[in-house]
């Protein structure tokens, strides 16, 4: 799981050894029972739906790369059974923060020669960065801040609702590395998710440290680092085809219009940047906005026009299944007696970052963000079947009058 922040390549090797272990246990016993997630059957219609898409579309061959991502779902079955403790929970977890801060730093130092080349190159910084920021140890900055926001939202969750303080100083000075990482990467879609993530959990631990997001923001916007004023403008204000935002724009139509002509399969895995200029509405003005057309930049635009409604609603209904279950078994244990809280809590806030930054961004198409995520899941249901193990909840579960 972790090793997804450093290299795709050793996440799948490792990934594959770990499928090997779980399928080939090296005793009987109940212990080695294979324990599927609750969120099985909508993963199984969403690779079902994606594979008649792919069938009735006509280009079953370039459409095979959809399919192939298809092994990263075993993240979450390899997590979920692997993880059976708490204790390896909070492991995986600062994995994952020592994986993002290393990656940070390096992204930190990435920094420093693009600053310095746009100044030797007496270029405006905002303009030069924008269209090549930090990466990290992945390819593009997209990927990178999507990881970063995962690895902060579950530290977060960590640092603000675990009872366990040992290393917290440490694991918060990674916390804002990561943060401060994430800031500069300029990642507007994973910006929001990460703010979208942190009310989450600060409304359920320190809720009146929500007041201090804003006050940040505001002195960011002030104080200007390295011109990121204009970045927090572009939002709002975009800087002509520099900024990305009549782009997304055009990228919904066209979703829409791929939607309204097939509802049911969509035009194919891999099909909507090659068949996206015959879904132009009319009255979009020509040349279109510079950007990429390779998907929607959105994952309910994106999965519906690729794949069909059915698909979407496979989607939706694997995030809102593992968000019931994750709120439900937090419902169910006793306010500050259960350890398995921050767990919960940090999925929980994964999921909805992800929800927010989707809209802007397929966010689930990139491999290295796709492995990571389903892993937050399975830690998640980890925390569910150590929550219900726990005596705590078993009191808190049993009948009144009982």
């Amino acid at each position: 799981m972790a090793a997804a922040i450093v290299s795709i390549v050793g996440s799948e090797i490792l990934l594959g050894l770990a499928l090997l272990a779980l399928f080939i246990p090296p005793r009987p016993g109940p212990s080695n029972k294979i324990r599927w997630p609750a969120v099985t059957a909508p993963l199984a219609l969403w690779m079902l739906w994606t594979l008649i898409s792919l069938a009735v579309s006509g280009h079953p061959r370039e459409g095979l790369p959809q399919i192939k991502k298809f092994i990263w779902f075993a993240m979450l079955l390899v997590v979920y059974n692997a993880v059976r403790e708490l204790r390896h929970i909070r492991g995986a977890v600062i994995a994952c923060t020592v994986a993002a801060a290393c990656s940070s730093a390096w992204a930190m130092e990435q920094f420093v020669r693009k600053y310095r080349a746009a100044q030797l190159l007496h270029r405006n910084f905002y303009s030069y960065y924008v269209a090549d920021r930090i990466t990290g140890f992945m390819g593009h900055w997209m990927t990178f801040s999507g990881q970063m926001m995962m690895a902060l939202l579950l530290l977060a969750a960590l640092i603000l609702f675990s009872r366990n303080s040992r290393g917290k100083v440490s694991l918060g000075v990674a916390g804002i590395l990561i943060a401060i990482a994430l800031y500069f990467a300029e990642t507007r879609s994973m910006w929001g998710g990460a703010v979208a993530g942190l009310v989450y959990l600060l409304w359920f631990s320190r809720r009146w440290l929500i007041v201090a997001l804003p006050v940040i923001a505001v002195l960011l916007f002030l104080v200007n680092p390295f011109g990121a004023r204009e970045r927090m403008i572009s939002i709002i204000h975009p800087h002509g085809d520099m900024d990305s935002n009549n782009h997304r724009a055009v990228l919904r139509r066209i979703g829409v219009e791929m939607i309204r002509a097939h509802p049911l399969v969509g035009v194919g895995p891999e099909q909507v940047g090659k068949q996206y200029q015959q879904y132009i509405p009319p009255d979009v003005p020509r040349p279109l906005p510079t950007g990429y057309y390779g998907h929607l930049h959105n994952i309910y635009y994106h999965y519906a026009a690729e794949r069909g409604l059915p698909a979407l609603a496979a989607l939706l209904w694997f995030l809102g299944r593992a968000l019931y279950d994750f709120a439900r078994t937090l419902r169910r244990l006793p306010a500050g007696s259960n350890e398995a809280a921050w767990a919960l809590h940090g999925a929980i806030a994964v999921i909805l970052a992800m929800m927010v930054g989707g809209y802007e961004e397929v966010n689930l198409g990139d491999s290295e963000v796709l492995a990571l995520f389903l892993g937050v899941i399975g830690l998640g249901y980890a925390a569910v079947s150590v929550g219900q193990d726990s005596d705590s909840f078993r009191v808190a579960d049993k009948p009144r009058g009982a």
